[in-house]
């Protein structure tokens, strides 16, 4: 099990997004159109791992496509939603998940059209819930390529450079009101532990209003950015 990226809601354009990383000398590009769920998105890629942007571009589609992240999108506004782990075996992964006791979607297909008419297409598993003020599970996913397939795609299309694979995930700190709570069914979740290889997850006591992500660490990021109620060091 492996961080895969941040689900970060935007209440702007993922062109503006791009504009504003850019300004920051950060590589972000446009990701594509998720067609069926009214969406679309801005990325941007480091070592492993990668945040995407996500925008409304339909707003009924997205009420109409009763999907975990849709939903999400609609309660929660601008701001970070959740995160995505990524798996090599998603079926054994819901096997696991049920057998202790959680109630899941089963696999679900997920794809998005890019700016170059490519087809990308992947699988996701979510932990049924409906959106609240408390910490949403994170989700997971199994890409139809292999890491160093998709890495290399990536490095052909321009979305990840030099200076992206010099950024480095380090931590993800999550604002929750037990502590404790969060860090037993997230090491149950995860498979055991909270340190995964590419990101470690912290929870501390709560500083928004609500449960959320509050702030996504690289190392050696001693510069703080906030963009979109989000808060990165990089």
């Amino acid at each position: 099990m492996k961080f895969d990226h941040v689900i970060h809601f935007i209440g702007e354009t993922p062109e503006q997004a791009v504009q504003f990383w850019r300004q920051k000398s950060r590589n972000a590009v446009i990701g594509g159109r998720h067609e069926k769920w009214g969406t679309r998105n801005a990325l941007l890629y480091g070592k492993d791992s990668y945040i995407e942007w996500l925008a409304l571009e339909n707003r009924e589609v997205a009420k109409g496509a009763d999907h975990p992240l849709t939903k999400l999108l609609l309660h929660n506004g601008a701001g970070f939603g959740t995160v995505c782990f990524r798996t090599d075996d998603i079926a054994e992964l819901e096997e696991r998940l049920t057998a202790a006791g959680f109630q899941t979607s089963g696999v679900l297909d997920g794809s998005r059209r890019t700016a170059e008419g490519k087809l990308i297409e992947w699988k996701m598993l979510f932990i049924d819930e409906e959106p609240s003020a408390r910490l949403p599970n994170p989700f997971f996913i199994q890409w139809d390529e292999s890491d160093e397939q998709r890495c290399e795609g990536l490095r052909d299309s321009g979305a990840v450079t030099p200076e992206s694979e010099d950024l480095l995930l380090e931590r993800c700190i999550f604002g929750v009101e037990d502590t404790e709570e969060a860090e037993a069914r997230w090491k149950q979740l995860l498979g055991g532990s909270l340190q995964l290889p590419n990101c470690l997850i912290e929870f501390r006591n709560l500083q928004g209003r609500q449960e959320r992500l509050e702030e996504v660490h690289y190392k050696n990021g001693d510069q703080r950015i906030e963009f979109e109620k989000g808060v990165y060091f990089m």
